[in-house]
């Protein structure tokens, strides 16, 4: 079976523009984006090597930029495809549009037809309702309906044009993230959530989102904390903040990128560092400034922060100031937020079954699991799990077995199985 070509488009177009290697194409980049006022743009050979391959990835709009103004090409002609379709402004026939593989399922429209601006305020409505919904709805049944809306907007982004357009794209982008925060954090499907988050990204490159594009690299530094590569959740929080000093932004996001990345410390074993983090998330917050947070950044506030903390204090050891700052946490959480509660509640039973105060851990995750039991979180019932497995000293204890009859009763072992 032979190997595919590759873009041998892209690869034709370098050799004949004068760059015989990739190593020099990269270069020739780099170079031109200083001198077309683009800072910070630097390309590496390894980037060059995807895009010549047979499933290119879509630059960002910068990159395009600089591509097109060496090559003398547009990005279709270099082989390139949107994940909302043909890229090419000035091709006088319709095309059809071509979805993101994997994640297009809407029928194809005519890029001859011009959606209203009423069309993009529509989909911006139904975006803002999913975002509500995700804190009550089960997250099973919402995933589906944030998914195909986005792949209604990739079909819909080449029929608008202007502000219309760089709307649309940005509503399409916090779609994809919200699809992507729900296979990561509520379905744990970190791989599945990896390539949405691409796409989130790309759709936020549209939008020109520096905000929207520092949330979802944040949100991509977590698939490599959580398995303990830190120099690759270390490299995308970099990435992040690179794209939030790019538009003002309000102390909330600068506070919550510290928490993400305290927590990815966490998870790799280095808590004194996470904890530096969080103490300056903590003034960070407390010092604020005039910059108004996304309407779209609902996940984070200053309970939320606690809770990050807690967890690391737990962590780290410090059982007396994790309870108490877990406490604080839960004491101050919005009624709404339901799965952080189950967190917070996880954590509380972490703490006392490291103080060995088996009953004490078993009542905290009996509640949790209730809790679960009306809004069902993958993370939650991890942080139980994880209880139940220091809990193996007091296998014999009723409050133990007690516990075991609850986790592993039809309900939660079905629902648990099917998710």
């Amino acid at each position: 079976m032979s190997r595919p070509a590759g873009n041998t488009r892209l690869k034709s177009a370098r050799v004949a523009a004068g760059y015989n290697s990739q190593q020099e194409l990269a270069d020739a980049v780099t170079q031109a984006a200083g001198q077309l006022g683009i800072r910070g743009l630097a390309v590496g050979v390894r980037q060059v090597r995807r895009w010549e391959s047979a499933e290119p990835p879509w630059p960002q709009p910068d990159v395009r930029r600089v591509l097109t103004h060496l090559l003398g090409q547009n990005m279709d002609e270099l082989g390139f495809a949107a994940p909302w379709g043909s890229t090419s402004a000035s091709s006088s026939t319709p095309s059809r549009v071509t979805p993101a593989p994997g994640l297009g399922t809407v029928p194809a429209q005519s890029v001859t037809t011009t959606q209203p601006a009423s069309a993009v305020r529509s989909f911006e409505s139904v975006t803002q309702a999913h975002r509500h919904l995700y804190w009550s709805v089960a997250p099973a049944t919402l995933h589906p309906a944030a998914l195909e809306h986005a792949r209604l907007g990739c079909a819909l982004l080449p029929e608008t044009a202007g502000p219309s357009r760089q709307a649309l794209a940005a509503a399409v982008a916090e779609s994809f993230l919200l699809s992507g925060r729900i296979e990561f954090f509520d379905l744990r499907q970190p791989d599945r959530a990896e390539e949405t988050l691409l796409r989130a990204l790309q759709a936020a490159g549209e939008a020109d989102d520096a905000l929207m594009g520092a949330a979802v690299l944040a949100h991509t530094a977590f698939i490599p904390g959580w398995t303990d590569d830190r120099d690759g959740a270390a490299e995308r929080m970099v990435a992040a903040r690179a794209y939030a000093r790019r538009s003002p932004a309000s102390a909330e996001l600068w506070a919550w990128l510290d928490a993400v990345e305290a927590e990815c410390e966490t998870r790799c074993g280095h808590t004194r560092s996470a904890l530096k983090l969080i103490h300056h998330a903590e003034e960070t917050l407390a010092d604020g400034n005039d910059h108004p947070t996304p309407d779209w950044m609902d996940w984070f506030s200053p309970a939320r922060l606690a809770a990050f903390k807690g967890n690391t204090q737990l962590i780290a050891g410090h059982l007396p100031q994790a309870r108490e700052t877990l406490h604080q946490a839960l004491d101050n959480l919005p009624e709404a937020s339901a799965k952080q509660r189950t967190v917070l509640l996880g954590d509380l039973a972490a703490v006392e079954a490291a103080a060995d105060n088996p009953d004490e851990a078993c009542r905290y995750a009996r509640e949790a699991l209730d809790q679960l039991a009306r809004t069902w979180y993958a993370t939650g019932m991890e942080r139980v799990r994880e209880v139940r497995r220091t809990l193996a000293p007091w296998q014999g204890e009723q409050c133990v077995r007690e516990l075991d009859d609850r986790l592993y009763d039809w309900g939660t072992t079905v629902s648990a199985l099917q998710r």
